[in-house]
């Protein structure tokens, strides 16, 4: 393994505790929007990891599955924590997380054998393209927008979460914000779609770590040091102890939260992560 690959070229002492504090940092705030939306934080987390490995020499062949291996690790403390959080206060739908549970980790088995080998742009595209509809029935949606008042049968509910497990597996996030939606639209308020999608990022992120662990196996060589497949045990051991303590803090600032106001601050940060993946794309 090249010095490069390990160190960075050229980098320094400083260097090395700056991009250190900014995995701190990003563990700090995956933590905050695990708690206060009910996701997972890959949308912090990824592109931080992204500039970090970039830094290290990681070749750009695996760089990207690296982002998302290692976010789906960091995700598990975080969303386990924020769960547990949710359910202490009885807001959590068990219900459609049981109906869930199958089919989300099909999903995500299946999103994870095709990031094993997926182009860059794919992982920024799906990100984009999801945050982007999100944002739009967060900020500008009405009641009346609505497929219907309940929930689907549970093979509608098993398609859902077909989707989300893909889907998540892909970009490295928790499936909150896409569960949020797809509840929000069956009639459910947002503090309870919040609460369940946290339960599901406990669903999606063991699962996915699994897929990318073994998928990455084969590309060890071309892996920095310390990695298990496409997961960084150095990022994730960064990430963890920070993000599990922010996401109780997240809980509490969700809980006093009026119903559109988080579906407001949901909405534009979803705006802006999805226009830091276009710049990525264009640039």
């Amino acid at each position: 393994m090249s010095e490069t690959l390990l160190l960075g070229a050229g980098m320094s002492p400083l260097h090395l505790a700056e991009l250190a504090g900014a995995l701190i940092a990003a563990g700090v705030f995956s933590g905050l929007l695990a708690g206060v939306f009910g996701v997972g934080g890959g949308t912090v987390i990824v592109p931080v990891l992204y500039e970090v490995f970039r830094v290290m020499g990681v070749p750009e062949e695996v760089r990207m599955p690296l982002c998302v291996g290692t976010s789906l690790a960091v995700i598990v403390p975080t969303s386990i924590r924020s769960f547990r959080g949710h359910l202490r206060k009885g807001a959590v739908d068990t219900d459609v997380l049981r109906t869930w549970f199958a089919p989300v980790v099909i999903g995500v088995a299946l999103g994870g054998y095709i990031a094993a080998d997926a182009p860059a742009w794919l992982f920024k595209a799906v990100f984009a393209v999801v945050a982007s509809l999100l944002a739009f029935r967060l900020l500008f949606a009405r009641d009346s927008w609505r497929l219907s008042d309940t929930l689907p049968g549970k093979a509608g509910m098993r398609a859902y979460g077909l989707v989300i497990g893909v889907a998540s597996a892909l970009i490295g996030i928790g499936g909150g914000a896409i569960s949020n939606l797809l509840l929000t639209l069956h009639g459910r308020p947002i503090h309870r779609t919040v609460a369940t999608s946290s339960g599901l990022g406990v669903i999606i992120s063991i699962p996915g770590v699994v897929a990318y662990v073994i998928g990455g196996w084969p590309k060890m060589a071309m892996l920095p040091p310390l990695s298990l497949g496409y997961v960084s045990l150095i990022g994730a051991a960064l990430m963890f102890p920070t993000s599990m303590l922010a996401a109780p803090w997240g809980v509490r600032i969700a809980h006093a939260l009026s119903q559109r106001r988080l579906e407001i601050a949901l909405g534009l940060y979803l705006v802006l992560v999805a226009g830091r993946f276009v710049a990525a794309m264009l640039g």
